[in-house]
């Protein structure tokens, strides 16, 4: 356990080596681009977006700038060429395999360690830790597995919310139309119709296609990738506020970590399991097991529900077992459980707890020996990293588990949460 620990504090400081940044930055703020659900799912095109001289680069290269224009050219056409063709109206949208890696040898000629795409590769990529999970390449590789993994989450998010093919788990989260009636064609025409519209006169390569993801997710309600942010200057304020002030020392853990449990109709609230959870987590910070309570779930069960299990959670903390407000830390945007744990260690490391620090899940004696017992391995399946370590079981409803950088890196593939 004590080469965890000082292996995950290492990685949670930003480390300098002859003046290159190698580690993340626990204190680097994440750019702000079009749209939180653009930055949160597509870091790497948000700041090609938002960084002039590096967007000055892109936009002058021929190479880049013909695909931009090819692009443009065939969602212009679209509306008379693909006469209500999905198949057609995808392959408009979507980077093809040939794009992206044309692109990627583009950015591998452009790089240089002294140029802008360089300077934003230390202070942005590797500082942010969006794309922690690349950490083993060089700068260079870094750049391009990060397009890569954006290009790909932009064809995901079409390919679910325009085309209608599976997400990951099709009960929660597939799309709101039937690509089957014969009126889902009128709207692949006038969606196209308008991304062209909007993007006419851009040169960026991959705004055609990016925007075409956007527009889908919006049209579909599934933006909940923004839902209650900026969260530090909104609903964890107070929180927020408090984190500046705690001791650390006077605490065995640095947060208790409540995962939501969805009802399974439109009309409640919050579920009999969820408000058990909350019960249990009360008895926990009553005794001064930790400074903060952190209560995790989004808008999730049923299918398209306007209940967000995080806000209800926080509600009943407050209302009903009188716990303050500025203990109370709402992660609502977690989906399963994977999420619930990750979604956590990302809220501690950007507001600035102490990331070495143990914590505690508590939940259901189920879902808890699932926790210790098989998420790991669910978490690697399914996010392609582990964001937590265990710790020591403590009871039958609360066991201890520790931070992991890992959980840092963007995962495009769950574009309402990614």
């Amino acid at each position: 356990m004590r080469i965890f620990v000082l292996t995950t504090l290492l990685f949670g400081i930003g480390i300098m080596v002859n003046g290159q940044q190698t580690a993340p930055d626990p204190h680097y703020k994440l750019i702000r681009g079009n749209s939180i659900v653009q930055t949160k799912n597509y870091y790497l095109l948000t700041l090609l977006q938002q960084d002039t001289a590096v967007r000055k680069m892109l936009e002058h290269d021929t190479v880049l700038a013909a695909i931009a224009t090819n692009k443009l050219t065939g969602l212009s056409k679209a509306g008379k060429e693909c006469t209500g063709s999905l198949p057609c109206y995808a392959a408009r949208m979507e980077f093809s395999e040939k794009e992206i890696g044309e692109v990627s040898a583009r950015l591998t000629a452009l790089y240089n360690t002294s140029n802008v795409l360089g300077r934003l590769v230390q202070k942005h990529l590797i500082a942010s830790g969006a794309y922690i999970l690349f950490k083993n390449s060089s700068p260079a590789e870094l750049l391009v597995k990060a397009w890569e993994q954006d290009a790909r989450g932009v064809n995901f998010a079409i390919g679910v919310y325009a085309e209608g093919k599976k997400p990951n788990y099709p009960l929660i989260d597939s799309i709101s139309f039937n690509v089957n009636d014969k009126r889902y064609g009128s709207l692949l025409y006038t969606t196209t119709y308008t991304v062209a519209s909007e993007c006419a006169d851009s040169r960026l390569f991959f705004e055609p296609s990016l925007t075409c993801a956007l527009r889908y997710l919006e049209i579909n309600e599934r933006e909940q990738a923004a839902d209650y942010e900026p969260m530090m200057e909104t609903v964890n304020k107070a929180a927020f506020n408090k984190v500046k002030t705690v001791k650390w020392a006077a605490y065995p853990y640095s947060v208790i970590l409540v995962p939501g449990a969805g009802p399974e109709d439109l009309h409640t609230p919050l579920s009999a399991e969820g408000m058990l959870r909350c019960r249990l987590a009360a008895v926990q910070y009553k005794k001064g097991a930790a400074p903060f309570v952190v209560v995790s779930g989004g808008k999730v069960h049923p299918y398209k529900t306007t209940w967000c299990e995080a806000i209800e959670m926080k509600k009943f903390l407050i209302e009903k077992l009188n716990i303050p407000e500025n203990a109370i830390i709402i992660e609502p945007h977690a989906r399963h459980t994977t999420t619930n744990l990750r979604n956590c260690v990302r809220l501690i490391y950007r507001y600035g707890m102490p990331f070495n620090k143990a914590c505690i899940t508590t939940t259901s004696g189920g879902q808890s020996m699932m926790i210790t017992n098989t998420l790991a391995a669910r978490c690697l399946k399914e996010l392609n990293e582990v964001p937590f370590q265990n710790g020591k079981r403590l009871t039958e409803t609360e066991a201890e588990f520790y931070p992991a950088i890992d959980a840092l890196h963007i995962n495009p593939t769950e574009p309402l949460d990614p």
